[in-house]
C-alpha cells in the first residue's frame, strides 16, 4: 500500500473509532483490508483473506460499489492460484454490482477478468466476446489504459487461434498506447507478447529482440511476473536458434520466479518449456518428467489447452525414446483435448479452421505412428478424423445431425459404419515429412494402401504450391489471356500475373517437361492395380487438393478422366453427413441463373460478352430466364439462392479466395462502392441456407483458396458448408468461349439424366475431340466436389 494511501486510510479508521461512527468505522475497515490485500504478493491465500473481511464489512454497510470490488480481488486472487472457475464466480458477481451502480469503468474490468479466465480454459471464443465489450466501454469513457489492455488481450486470444498476423496488429495498437500513457508495465507486455507472434511465424531473431525489451522493462518496473514470461520467452528463442544450453538457462529463471510468486499456470508453461528443451537436448528422460509436471499444473488449473500440449509433448518424447505405444496413447490424449477445445468453440468457422491449422501435426503425428504398426484402418480414420473438421461442424449443424460423428476414442467401435459410406474406388491420399501414403477401398471390399516410392525432396516439392505453378506454366494456364478472362483482377493484374508465369524457372526439367507425368507417378500410379470400374473418389491433402486430376497422364499419353470419373471429397466424414442428411433437405426443384453481372460501374474489370451469352444458353436448355447484367445484384442472388436446386454462376472470380463479382445492390455514384456491396463473400455464403443439390461456379479460380489442414478455405468450401451437395468449380482462369462451349456440353448430358460427375466426363471428351479447345488448359480445371448428383428437369426434353 502506497504511504499516503495507508496514512489515509488509518486516519479514517481512527477517526471512525474516536466518534463512535460505526458504519464508517466498517466502510473503512473494508477498504482498508481491500487494499491490503493487494500488498501480499505471491501469498494468495492471505490476499482471500483480506478480500474476504473487504466483502463481509461492504455487504453489513450496505456498500454496492466496494461489495462489488471486493468480488473483483477475490476473482483476481483465485485467478492466480489458477483456479478460473472460481474466479469466474467472483468476477461474474463483480460484473453484477458494477452494472446495479452504474460503474462503467467496473463493468468492463470484470469483463476483461472473465475474457482472461475463459481463456485459460480454453473457451476462446467466449473470451474474445468479453475483451470485446471491455473494448468498446474503455472507448467510451475515453480510457486510454483500459483500451491498450483491451487490444492486449485480444491479441493473444487470436493467438491462440493460429491468426498470428491479427494478433500483431492488436499488440501494435497496445504498444502504440502504452507509450502515449507512458504505461511502462503495459508496453514491455506489448513487447512480448509482439515476440511471442514473430517467433510463431518463425521469425525467432526478430522475437528475441522483442523479449529482451520486455525483459528490460519487467525488471525496471518490477513486474516479477512479467519478468518471468521474458525469462521463458527468451528461452523460447534461443531454443529455436539452436542454443539449447542457454534455452534451459532461461526457463529454469522462469521456472524459479513462477514459483517464488505462486503462478500455478506459469510453473507448468516453464515446465513444458523446460521439456522441450531436454528434449532437443537428446534427454528424454529429463524431457518426459517436465512434460508430466506440466500436464500434473494444466490439469489442476483447468488449462485445457495446456493439457492438449502437455499430452503432444509427451507423445514426442517417448516416440524419440522410441515407446510408440505410449507415444499414440499420448497423442490421442491431446487429439481429445484439442477437440473438446474446437467444440467450444461452438459455431465460429473462422476460429475452428485457425485452430485446426495449429494443431494439425499431433493428428499428423499420430496416424502415421499407427500406420507404421499396421493398424491400417485406424490410421485412416485419425487421418480423416483431421480433415475438414470445422466444415463437417458446419454440416452437423445445417441437417440437424449434431453429435452424428464419432470423437477420436471411438472410432474403432463405429469403423465399419463410416467405411459403409464410401463408393468403391475411394483413394484418401495422406502426406507426412517421409512420403505419400495411399489408402484405397478396393472394390467395396477392404481398405489397402500403397506408399508413393519417391525420395523426400520430391515429397516435399509436391508439398508445396510450387509443384502446381510448374504444371500450369506446363499446359499454357494464363497463356495468352484475353480481356474477357474471369479472373477478378484488373488488366495491369493480368498481365503481370502472366509475366510473371512465363519466366524461365530453376525447376527440375523433369518436372517442366512431364509434370502431369510425373502427377500420375506419385498419386495414381501407386494404386492403379487396386483402381477397378470407371469412377475413383479421391480425398486429397494440402495443395494436392488443387491438383489437376483428370489431366494426369500414364506413360501411354492417357489422361487419367479417360479412364475414369473423376470427383474430390474434403474428408470421408463429409460423405456421410452429406448421405445421413434428411432425405427432403435439398431441393428437387428450381434454378437460378446468374451471368454477367455488371461490374463496369464499381470496379476496372471489364464486362463477360461470353458469361451472359452461357446463361442464355443454359436458360434456354433448362426453360429458365436468368440473371444477367445490373438484375444480377448481390441482394437478388442471395435472395433466390436458398429455393432452388441448381444455381449457376458465370462471373469474375477472385485469384485467391474464388470470391465473386456480383452487381452492386444500390446504384453507385462512384467507384468507391464498398466491395462488400457487389462481392459475394465466403461469409455471404456461409450466412445463406443453401439446398441445392449442385452449385456451379463457372468463374475463374472458383476452386481457389488458402491451403490449411482444413483443406482449401475458399467460396467452394462455402457453399459446401452452407449445405450445397456438390459443387463445380474451377481450378485456374478459364476462357470464356471455351467455357461456354463446355458448360454446353455438360448441360446437355445432365438434362439427359447422367450424373454430374458422368455430365462432366462427357463434356471433357467432347472438348478434347473439338479442333478449337482440345488443350488441357480449357477442359481440365473443371472440379467436381461433394456426392454425385442427378437432378430431375421435368418437362425438359
Amino acid at each position: 500500500m502506497a504511504e499516503k494511501e495507508q496514512v489515509e486510510v488509518y486516519c479514517s479508521l481512527h477517526n471512525a473509532n474516536k466518534y463512535g461512527k460505526e458504519a464508517e468505522k466498517k466502510r473503512m475497515e473494508a477498504k482498508a483490508n481491500g487494499i491490503i490485500g493487494h500488498e501480499s504478493l505471491g501469498d494468495f491465500q492471505k490476499d482471500i483473506e483480506y478480500h474476504e473481511r473487504h466483502l463481509k464489512n461492504s455487504k453489513e454497510v450496505g456498500d454496492k460499489a466496494e461489495e462489488g470490488k471486493a468480488y473483483c480481488n477475490l476473482g483476481n486472487a483465485y485467478y492466480r492460484l489458477g483456479d478460473f472457475q472460481k474466479a469466474i464466480e467472483y468476477q461474474e458477481r463483480h460484473l453484477k454490482c458494477s452494472k446495479e451502480v452504474g460503474n462503467r469503468a467496473g463493468e468492463g474490468k470484470a469483463y476483461c477478468n472473465l475474457g482472461n479466465a475463459y481463456y485459460n480454459l480454453g473457451y476462446f471464443q467466449k473470451a474474445i466476446e468479453y475483451h470485446e465489450r471491455d473494448l468498446r466501454i474503455s472507448k467510451e469513457l475515453g480510457d486510454r489504459v483500459g483500451e491498450g489492455r483491451a487490444f492486449n488481450n485480444l491479441g493473444i486470444n487470436y493467438h491462440s487461434l493460429g491468426d498470428f498476423q491479427e494478433s500483431i496488429e492488436y499488440h501494435e495498437r497496445h504498444l502504440k498506447i502504452s507509450k502515449e500513457v507512458g504505461d511502462r508495465s503495459g508496453e514491455g507486455k506489448a513487447y512480448g507478447n509482439l515476440g511471442n507472434a514473430y517467433y510463431r511465424l518463425g521469425d525467432f531473431q526478430n522475437a528475441k529482440e522483442y523479449h529482451e525489451r520486455h525483459l528490460e522493462i519487467a525488471k525496471e518496473v518490477g513486474d516479477r511476473t512479467g519478468e518471468g514470461k521474458a525469462y521463458g520467452n527468451l528461452g523460447n528463442a534461443y531454443n529455436s536458434l539452436g542454443d539449447f544450453q542457454k534455452a534451459v538457462e532461461y526457463h529454469e529463471r522462469d521456472l524459479k520466479i513462477a514459483k517464488e510468486v505462486g503462478d500455478r499456470a506459469g510453473e507448468g508453461k516453464a515446465c513444458s518449456n523446460l521439456g522441450n528443451a531436454y528434449h532437443y537436448l537428446g534427454d528424454f528422460q529429463k524431457a518426459i518428467v517436465y512434460h508430466e509436471r506440466d500436464l500434473k499444473y494444466s490439469k489442476e488449473v483447468g488449462d485445457r489447452a495446456g493439457e492438449a500440449t502437455a499430452y503432444c509433448n509427451l507423445g514426442n518424447a517417448y516416440k524419440s525414446q522410441g515407446d510408440l505405444q505410449k507415444a499414440i496413447h499420448y497423442y490421442k490424449n491431446s487429439v481429445i483435448a484439442f477437440d473438446y477445445i474446437r467444440g467450444s468453440l461452438i459455431a465460429n468457422d473462422e476460429w475452428k479452421i485457425g485452430l485446426g491449422s495449429t494443431y494439425d501435426n499431433v493428428n499428423l503425428m499420430l496416424w502415421v505412428l499407427q500406420f507404421l504398426q499396421g493398424k491400417v484402418v485406424e490410421a485412416l480414420l485419425t487421418a480423416d478424423h483431421g480433415r475438414a473438421q470445422a466444415l463437417n461442424d458446419l454440416l452437423e449443424f445445417k441437417y440437424g445431425l449434431k453429435g452424428s460423428r464419432s470423437e477420436l476414442g471411438t472410432l474403432s467401435a463405429t469403423t465399419p459404419d463410416i467405411l459403409s459410406y464410401l463408393p468403391s474406388n475411394t483413394a484418401f491420399i495422406g502426406i507426412n515429412k517421409k512420403g505419400i501414403v495411399l489408402w484405397v477401398n478396393e472394390k467395396g471390399k477392404e481398405i489397402k494402401t500403397r506408399e508413393s516410392d519417391i525420395n523426400i525432396s520430391i515429397t516435399t516439392y509436391f508439398q508445396s504450391l510450387l509443384a502446381l505453378e510448374t504444371t500450369r506454366q506446363e499446359i499454357g494456364v494464363k497463356a495468352n489471356v484475353n480481356c474477357e478472362d474471369r479472373s477478378l483482377r484488373n488488366q495491369s493484374d493480368k498481365k503481370l500475373a502472366e509475366e510473371r508465369f512465363s519466366k524461365p524457372r530453376s525447376y527440375s526439367s523433369c518436372f517442366e517437361r512431364k509434370s502431369l507425368q510425373t502427377w500420375y507417378n506419385v498419386v495414381i500410379d501407386p494404386i492403379r492395380d487396386l483402381l477397378d470400374g470407371d469412377e475413383v473418389v479421391i480425398v486429397p491433402q494440402g495443395p494436392l487438393c488443387l491438383a489437376p486430376y483428370a489431366a494426369f497422364m500414364d506413360l501411354k499419353s492417357k489422361y487419367l478422366c479417360e479412364t475414369f470419373r473423376i470427383r474430390l471429397l474434403p474428408s470421408l466424414s463429409n460423405l456421410q453427413l452429406i448421405q445421413n442428411c434428411p432425405a427432403d433437405w435439398h431441393s428437387k426443384t428450381g434454378v437460378l441463373l446468374v451471368g454477367d453481372p455488371w461490374v463496369q460501374e464499381v470496379t476496372t474489370l471489364e464486362q463477360l460478352e461470353w458469361a451472359e451469352k452461357e446463361v442464355q444458353m443454359i436458360g434456354e436448355i433448362l426453360q429458365t430466364e436468368p440473371l444477367v447484367g445490373k438484375q444480377a445484384t448481390k441482394d437478388e442472388v442471395l435472395r433466390r439462392i436458398s429455393s432452388v436446386a441448381l444455381v449457376h454462376i458465370a462471373a469474375h472470380g477472385e485469384m485467391e479466395t474464388g470470391e465473386i463479382a456480383l452487381a452492386p445492390n444500390t446504384n453507385p455514384s462512384s467507384v468507391d462502392t464498398a466491395r462488400e456491396d457487389y462481392l459475394l463473400t465466403m461469409k455471404d455464403v456461409l450466412k445463406a441456407q443453401i439446398r441445392a443439390r449442385l452449385v456451379v461456379l463457372s468463374c475463374c479460380h472458383s476452386a481457389c483458396g488458402e491451403v490449411k489442414s482444413e483443406g482449401v478455405v475458399g467460396i467452394a468450401r462455402a457453399f459446401l458448408g452452407a449445405g450445397a451437395r456438390s459443387v463445380l468449380v474451377s481450378l485456374w482462369a478459364i476462357d470464356d468461349e471455351a467455357t461456354m462451349e463446355f458448360m454446353e456440353f455438360f448441360y446437355r448430358q445432365l438434362v439427359n439424366g447422367k450424373s454430374a460427375s458422368e455430365a462432366l466426363n462427357e463434356a471433357m471428351k467432347s472438348m478434347r475431340e473439338s479442333d478449337r479447345f482440345s488443350a488441357v488448359k480449357y477442359w481440365a480445371p473443371f472440379v467436381l466436389i461433394g456426392d454425385d448428383v442427378t437432378l430431375e428437369f421435368e418437362g425438359i426434353k
